[in-house]
């Protein structure tokens, strides 16, 4: 199972010693969050951006991971997808899944709420995302998560966040939750934030 990725490797002579899957948002491709690797400055980190698996209707080169003008076709295949390719990550990187870190943006933050959830990796972190399924204890072992999410967001109402924190809380998944004054969008604040997150859950010193 493959799916088209920009690779991000720390500096030259720095050994890669955990990985940071970040997933773009319904309409944007893999080259919309490649910029954040020297704003999050984490070291020994590899970053990984996958390109979601469907063309945009309506944005030239944009993609998504299902049709949310659709009744959210093709999500089934793309949780699949993802979750398969994860399963496959640690023999391309030799990075255990216990040092994965799995976020996203928007429809990535869904996504990474779905398929990381599943998984024993470090941590998920969602930002201005939302939940597209029911939350359950079967779902195990749950990693830490961090959830960002903005007040005025028009796109993802706050709302979405708030429930998922609840929802996710109630099934005993340990949850950090931020809200900031901002739009759908990824500010300064934030990145100091998941940069604390993920230097946390892959214990590094």
């Amino acid at each position: 199972m493959n799916l088209d990725t920009i690779i991000h490797n720390p500096p030259s002579g720095q050994e890669i010693k955990y990985v940071f899957v970040l997933l773009h948002g319904w309409g944007a491709n893999y080259h919309d969050l490649s910029s954040l690797p020297p704003l999050l400055d984490l070291p020994h980190c590899q970053y990984i951006f996958p390109n979601a698996p469907y063309a945009h209707p309506h944005v030239p080169e944009g993609k998504a991971w299902y049709a949310l003008e659709n009744n959210n076709q093709g999500i089934r295949e793309s949780v699949d997808t993802f979750y398969r390719w994860l399963l496959t990550l640690e023999d391309k990187t030799n990075i255990p899944l216990s040092k994965t870190i799995v976020g996203g943006f928007s429809q990535g933050g869904a996504m990474s709420l779905d398929v990381g959830l599943q998984l024993p990796v470090a941590g998920v972190c969602s930002l201005s995302g939302y939940l597209h399924f029911e939350p359950s204890t079967e779902r195990n072992p749950f990693p830490p998560t961090l959830i960002c999410h903005g007040t005025n967001d028009l796109i993802v109402p706050i709302q979405a966040a708030r429930d998922a924190k609840t929802k996710l809380e109630n099934v005993g998944i340990n949850i950090q939750y931020k809200e900031y004054q901002m739009a759908h969008e990824i500010i300064p604040l934030e990145i100091n934030v998941i940069r604390d997150f993920v230097l946390k859950q892959v214990n590094y010193k």
